[in-house]
């Protein structure tokens, strides 16, 4: 089964035995926002056709705030977009972006740990689009070869507009009660870079 044939986070948590709570775990971690990437996201949201379709959202808003964050772990990480992730038959899929750990063979290698998992939504309702996302983020959980020192695999999903955080660690799946809008840049990338240091943070208990 597809990750995408998931229709909600209650069928996979049935399925793979996944408790679902919901509680803060975000901790905001500033970030200094460039003036042109303000200007580039003020362009795009006046005068550019952005959230016509998932790819659209993808492309002109969810990707340029992941990228602007990355860019400052980009010696660890590598972003990748629309790579196939599979574990076996049913949990298998194509997220939007995944965050990676940079192999030393360079960016042509998709190299473990997986540790972020992006899906872009159109609409409003969310539900399908998490179903699916948790089915990814558990098939990055069992593919890490380090699932000890890497405890928490998180996913976002986006409509551009709204940003919804979570994370997966061993069968507990947490939301963020709270989420953030585009509106707010400094908390919203206060958020993203959050997710991104504590992705770093794991990765040094690896390289020790």
């Amino acid at each position: 089964m597809l990750s995408s044939s998931y229709k909600s986070i209650s069928d996979v948590a049935k399925e793979f035995i996944i408790k679902y709570v919901k509680k803060d775990f975000i901790i905001e971690t500033e970030f200094t926002i460039s003036q042109t990437f303000r200007d580039e996201l003020e362009l795009t949201l006046n005068e550019c056709v952005y959230d016509n379709s998932d790819i659209a959202i993808c492309e002109n808003i969810i990707y340029p705030v992941l990228r602007e964050v990355w860019k400052q772990y980009r010696s660890k990480f590598l972003l990748w977009s629309h790579q196939t992730l599979v574990y076996d038959e049913k949990l298998c899929g194509v997220p939007d972006y995944i965050l990676a750990k940079r192999s030393p063979l360079g960016t042509v290698v998709f190299d473990k740990p997986y540790i972020v998992l992006v899906e872009a939504k159109k609409e409003s309702d969310f539900t399908l689009c998490w179903g699916q996302c948790l089915a990814e983020m558990i098939a990055a959980q069992r593919l890490n070869t380090e699932p000890d020192v890497i405890p928490n695999i998180f996913g976002i999903v986006s409509n551009g507009a709204i940003w919804q955080f979570r994370k997966l660690n061993s069968n507990l799946f947490t939301q963020n009660k709270t989420f953030y809008t585009i509106q707010e840049l400094e908390r919203l990338f206060a958020a993203v870079n959050y997710i991104f240091k504590e992705c770093e943070l794991q990765l040094s208990n690896i390289n020790g």
